[in-house]
């Protein structure tokens, strides 16, 4: 478990209580969390799949995969988010398996055993994100589909992620991102080949603060979600 960032994992579990308020710090990912279940779907067509979140956080994605008919586990280090994650998996009903699992342990564990890996707003919280990215890939079958979504490196980026989102509008906690981790399409690309995912599209996810609407376009130099596939042969 050298992968982890002990301030991220401790930035998180502080907040785990508040992972289904959605007027919350998480109300963002709420908001967004529609888009990127049909991001998902329009591409896997989850239903009766076993699919993978990687840092599922407290389920938020997990659950809705779940409701859409997947067979869904998710793994995160932060064990007070997978506690709420549990807990509201009992009280909404809907089935989820949960693990206190780094994504690397997982791979040696159980390679090629899922057919949906998602792994969504998770890379620019580790010291090595190309580690999450291969181990994304061998847990992964032969043909099955992985989902990355993450924020871009650039000047627009971090004008609007880090110092409008956490300090202007209030929208995240301050101290949420770190710029220096955000990954441009081309760098996340280039790891995805590496690990022998082939790329199907990227998308980019832009936010109105007038009309406070999410919405999937071309525009990657924020947010943007990639859809890749693992090579059969």
């Amino acid at each position: 478990m050298s992968n982890v960032d002990d301030l991220e994992i401790d930035k998180f579990s502080q907040l785990a209580h508040k992972w289904w308020d959605k007027d919350s710090e998480f109300k963002p990912l709420h908001e967004i969390n529609p888009l990127r279940l049909d991001y998902i779907d329009d591409f896997a067509g989850i239903k009766d799949l076993k699919v993978l979140d990687v840092g599922c956080g407290g389920g938020i994605l997990a659950e809705s995969m779940a409701q859409r008919g997947a067979q869904v586990t998710g793994i995160d280090l932060a064990r007070k988010s997978l506690k709420v994650a549990q807990l509201h998996s009992l009280e909404s009903g809907v089935a989820v398996e949960y693990r206190c699992v780094a994504v690397e342990d997982l791979a040696d564990e159980a390679p090629g055993s899922f057919d949906v890996v998602t792994c969504m707003e998770m890379l620019e919280h580790v010291p090595d994100p190309e580690s999450v990215v291969r181990s994304c890939a061998r847990l992964v079958k032969p043909g099955g589909w992985v989902f990355f979504s993450t924020l871009n490196r650039n000047a627009k980026a971090y004008l609007l992620a880090v110092v409008g989102a956490e300090y202007v509008l209030n929208m995240l906690p301050r101290g949420t991102h770190e710029y220096a981790r955000f990954l441009k399409p081309s760098e996340l690309s280039r790891m995805a080949r590496n690990a022998g995912l082939e790329i199907s599209n990227v998308s980019g996810m832009s936010y109105n603060p007038l009309t406070r609407i999410y919405a999937l376009g071309d525009d990657t130099q924020v947010n943007y979600l990639m859809a890749t596939r693992r090579a059969i042969a």
